[in-house]
């Protein structure tokens, strides 16, 4: 491993650029829409149903964004394409405060979803190769501490607020925080150089076919469950009486349980192989919404946000390593494809999860089908486990 100070010191500002990119992009343009939700429904009138359709639009932008970043080859094409996107997901959060308009917050949640690929895929994979060209280990767990990062600044803020500001107020200074993640994603992440013949040379042979489409099913079905509870958390947990009125507090605990949660992942990884702690990580999630589902109690609430917190950035994290690891020439393209599944379940559950909510007048529905889905994912994990070999010759 090199030990050269220059490197070591460049190695923090690289992994900083991509901690503020994930802020920036997923922490507030993206997940500042959580803690806001029962705020625009309550002031702005937004009813549950057009709220599941914005976080659909949304996600949808997110597809669109993993399917422009699995076609473009060009690491320097890449690059261009992260900076753009670190200023669409500033403007997009800022011009959520600006409008009442239903179509336009639609078009400006579809494009900040588009913006998020700049956090989760694009710095994720310059990062990666950056690690790899350096000879340095090749993790994205302290990557993904952004995530969680962000989330708590955008809980932490809203909760500051309540009863403060309106909504739309909220939303500007969700858009002038952002303005400080900006600066450092865009000035301390380098551009890309394509990898030497010997990295080349040493890169492990891809996966089997079945190896593949069996993690693109487990990752669907962790999209499910992620994002159930990403867009409707703050809100299902508002309509506890013990919660009442603290929603965003809710979003501060995911956010902290979060934040260390992709880096001891990565330390729990190497004691269980990447799939053995990936399963773990589903069958937790999944108990995170069976506890929501049976008690309207503090405690066990509680236990259920650390639960979620700390689990879904494990699942992203893992998951985006392994692949990167198996494709390390072009790792932001290889993640891109296989985040395809990941992106449908985002756009599918959403929008779900909302119409029955406006039938049942309950999310618990909606957590039923998350919970289910997520073992699901733990049982193709184990199919995984079971019946294939990482090439790398690591423990699965």
């Amino acid at each position: 491993m090199t030990t050269d100070s220059a490197v070591s010191s460049q190695r923090y500002r690289v992994i900083a650029a991509g901690i503020f990119a994930l802020m920036l992009t997923v922490g507030l343009a993206r997940f500042g829409y959580t803690p806001l939700l029962p705020v625009m429904q309550q002031q702005a009138g937004l009813s549950d149903l057009a709220g599941g359709w914005l976080a659909t639009f949304n996600y949808l932008g997110y597809i669109s964004g993993v399917i422009l970043a699995s076609l473009v080859k060009d690491l320097l094409t890449k690059f261009f394409i992260y900076r753009l996107m670190l200023i669409v997901a500033l403007l997009t959060t800022l011009a959520m405060g600006l409008t009442d308009n239903l179509l336009l917050w639609g078009l400006l949640r579809y494009l900040s979803g588009l913006s998020s690929i700049a956090g989760m895929l694009l710095a994720s994979g310059l990062v990666l190769n950056w690690l790899i060209r350096h000879q340095l280990r090749p993790e994205l767990g302290l990557h993904f501490t952004g995530m969680g990062f962000g989330i708590m600044v955008t809980g932490i803020a809203s909760a500051l607020v309540v009863g403060w500001l309106r909504w739309d107020e909220q939303w500007l200074l969700m858009g002038l925080i952002g303005m400080l993640f900006f600066v450092p994603a865009w000035l301390w992440m380098p551009r890309p150089i394509a990898l030497t013949t010997q990295h080349q040379a040493s890169a492990p042979p891809p996966p089997s076919k079945r190896w593949l489409w069996l993690m693109i099913a487990a990752y669907f079905c962790g999209g499910v469950g992620y994002v159930i509870s990403a867009t409707f958390i703050v809100a299902i947990l508002e309509k506890l009486p013990v919660f009442a009125g603290s929603g965003a507090w809710v979003w501060v605990i995911v956010g902290l349980a979060a934040a260390p949660s992709a880096f001891l992942w990565d330390l729990v990884a190497r004691k269980l192989g990447d799939i053995g702690a990936l399963m773990v990580c589903y069958l937790l999630q999944s108990l995170s919404f069976v506890l929501t589902m049976m008690s309207a109690e503090l405690v066990p609430n509680l236990i259920s946000v650390a639960l979620y917190g700390s689990t879904f950035i494990g699942i992203v994290s893992l998951t985006l390593t392994v692949i990167g690891r198996q494709f390390p020439h072009n790792p932001a393209r290889a993640m891109a494809r296989l985040t395809l599944s990941y992106g449908v379940a985002q756009v599918l559950a959403p929008a779900l999860s909302g119409y029955i909510a406006e039938m049942t007048g309950s999310y618990h529905g909606a957590l039923l089908i998350a919970a289910v889905v997520m073992l699901l994912g733990m049982l193709l994990l184990g199919l995984l486990l079971w019946g294939s070999r990482i090439t790398t010759g690591q423990q699965l």
